[in-house]
């Protein structure tokens, strides 16, 4: 990648303004570049959203002083209940000098590059690799990336037979996508997912001709209307941190317009979030198949 600018997620314009023509990073933004592939010592400026989990976002930062020039600029910023307050001690342990403001519940350090770094722990520790535990691909930051989510295995504990083409909307790591390809009926499945390094995993935990790979925004993906014969899915609730129960609706609606009369819908949700309603409103007929440690597994036909 060739730029002078880059920024690292969205963060607020009036506490760290991007330079003009910043190119994006987040690999949580379809359509972004890697912050990986930034050559080391390219970029003029950065603006780093330090994401709220501690691996993650310590890789996060080694790659931003990794790709900044010696005369570059460093901004990182968070809110301090999610990694703010523990932004100065990693950038020092990082080998990294600063400044440090604080504005609105925000803290902000500029950066230099220093000329000795220290970034090798924080490179290594939120790496891709593969888990032994899991048996997959995986990397920090990606949802449920060191164990099995409860809900994702209530929904393969009753998954039903499933056949012709379908989707996976929001498929993380593959988990669920790996348990439909294991049928031999499925004829071809779509792995719908916003963030780009769960997506890279999955097309190493996934060996199979039937399976695409769609990096996309499921509230904006371009699948074709009407022509699945099944998705399944566990959709997020959360959006930039906090709850946002319309995101999980709006995956049901979605799903709804991808299948073909008939079509069906398997998912699983939390048990607290508000979604028979919506489920009912947009399918035909609706039915719990299962309810246990807090989740509910639904079927619903188009």
């Amino acid at each position: 990648m060739t730029a002078a600018h880059a920024v690292y997620g969205r963060p607020p314009r009036e506490l760290a303004e991007p330079a003009r023509g910043a190119v994006q990073l987040s690999p949580l933004i379809p359509g972004s570049q890697a912050i990986e592939d930034v050559e080391a010592g390219s970029l003029e400026s950065l603006v780093i959203l330090a994401p709220p989990g501690s691996i993650e976002r310590r890789y996060v930062l080694a790659q931003g002083l990794r790709a900044i020039r010696p005369d570059g600029s460093l901004t990182v910023l968070a809110p301090k209940d999610k990694g703010g307050s523990r932004l100065a001690k990693e950038l020092t342990a990082l080998g990294a000098t600063f400044e440090e403001t604080a504005r609105r519940h925000h803290r902000i350090c500029v950066a230099g590059r220093a000329a000795e770094l220290a970034l090798d722990e924080a490179l290594q520790a939120g790496a891709p690799r593969f888990s032994e535990a899991l048996g997959l691909w995986t990397q920090p930051g990606v949802f449920s990336w060191d164990r099995l989510d409860p809900g994702t295995g209530l929904l393969l504990a009753h998954l039903p037979p499933l056949a012709g083409r379908g989707a996976d909307l929001g498929a993380g790591l593959g988990v669920l996508s790996r348990a439909v390809l294991a049928q031999g009926a499925v004829t071809r499945l779509t792995l719908v997912e916003t963030d780009r390094r769960a997506l890279d995993c999955a097309r190493r935990n996934i060996d199979d001709a039937r399976a695409d790979f769609l990096w996309a925004d499921v509230r904006q993906t371009d699948l074709a209307a009407g022509e699945l014969d099944f998705v399944v899915m566990n959709p997020p609730f959360h959006d930039g941190g906090a709850e946002d129960r319309a995101l999980g609706q709006t995956f049901i609606e979605t799903a709804a317009g991808l299948l073909k009369p008939a079509g069906r819908l398997l998912m699983v949700a939390n048990r607290h979030l508000p979604y028979e309603a919506v489920l009912k409103r947009s399918f035909s007929a609706c039915h719990l198949l299962a309810e246990a440690q807090g989740f509910k597994v639904f079927e619903a036909r188009a």
